[in-house]
């Protein structure tokens, strides 16, 4: 059993957890990802590992509650225990003394981004971070890359906060002031990687995109995370999940993680129909006691 020592509440939805898992942090790099389960019952999900402390023995990992899993995960409060922690897994992400290197996050892949902005920049790179979201209440760890990055842009879909539009077009202006980029690592949305992709594509931007399909044991054996890169079949789980952003088939990418949208959404919906009658319950007990 893995205790939660720590949540915060970043945004809705999404959640932060600090948890005791002293042989992962001790291994942990940046890029790694861990497969948990919450309890006996449930399914295994892969979390990229945000960060670690080596002292306390503890890993970090943000959350979006989505599924009947990620929103049982984000239920669970301090002192809780998750039943496993499997990991580290996947490789680390290349990192490099490339030079200048942008790093793109949207939406809660900027959680994913941030631990490798980080090893970017102890590295000796000029790091600049472009952070996306819907809107300014799901802007997230703006202050954390601040305090990491050399630059930091906010770009929202409905402007509420830093420039009005997608992570493309900020990363369009940045590559037209003739600013030179040595990489780029983009992580989100599997359409956000594509878009960014295609462009750096244009401008012969070295950029790496770090892939999510359906994942089970995350160590190669059952094959769901197979992706296709550069033509070829490869397991996302030991050969990524970072991939040449040139060469990922995104389309195959989108309709794998479609193949089990309708189980998906009516584990969902059970899921919340139980949490609604449980809160039901605990209303009416609390009615009673008073």
């Amino acid at each position: 059993m893995f205790r939660i020592v720590q949540k915060r509440v970043l945004a809705p939805r999404i959640t932060e957890f600090v948890i005791e898992a002293p042989l992962v942090a001790r291994k942990r790099k940046a890029g790694n990802f861990v497969i948990v389960r919450v309890n006996e019952h449930g399914e295994r999900i892969p979390l990229t590992i945000c960060d670690a402390n080596l002292e306390k023995g503890t890993i970090t990992l943000i959350v979006q509650a989505v599924g009947k899993t990620t929103k049982l995960l984000s239920s669970c409060e301090e002192g809780d225990s998750i039943q496993d922690v499997v990991g580290p897994l996947g490789n680390p992400s290349p990192i490099e003394n490339f030079g200048t290197v942008v790093c793109v996050g949207g939406g809660v892949g900027t959680a994913e981004v941030y631990p490798i902005a980080e090893a970017l920049k102890n590295e000796g790179n000029a790091v600049h971070t472009i952070i996306g979201a819907r809107s300014d209440g799901l802007v997230i760890l703006e202050e954390e890359m601040k305090r990491i990055c050399d630059t930091v842009s906010i770009t929202t879909e409905d402007g509420s906060k830093g420039r009005k539009g997608f992570v493309t077009d900020e990363l369009r202006t940045v590559i037209d002031s003739g600013a030179h980029i040595d990489a780029l690592f983009a992580i989100g949305p599997v359409q956000m990687m594509k878009a960014v992709a295609a462009m750096t594509k244009t401008y012969g931007i070295k950029t790496f995109v770090s892939l999510n399909p359906i994942m089970l044991d995350g160590t190669g054996m059952c094959g769901g995370c197979r992706v296709t890169v550069g033509g070829e079949i490869k397991f996302a789980c030991v050969d990524g999940p970072e991939f040449d952003g040139h060469l990922v088939n995104y389309d195959e990418l989108v309709m794998r993680n479609k193949t089990y949208q309708m189980e998906e959404k009516l584990a969902d919906k059970a899921f919340s129909e139980l949490q609604n009658a449980t809160d039901r319950l605990h209303e009416c007990i609390a009615k009673v006691v008073k």
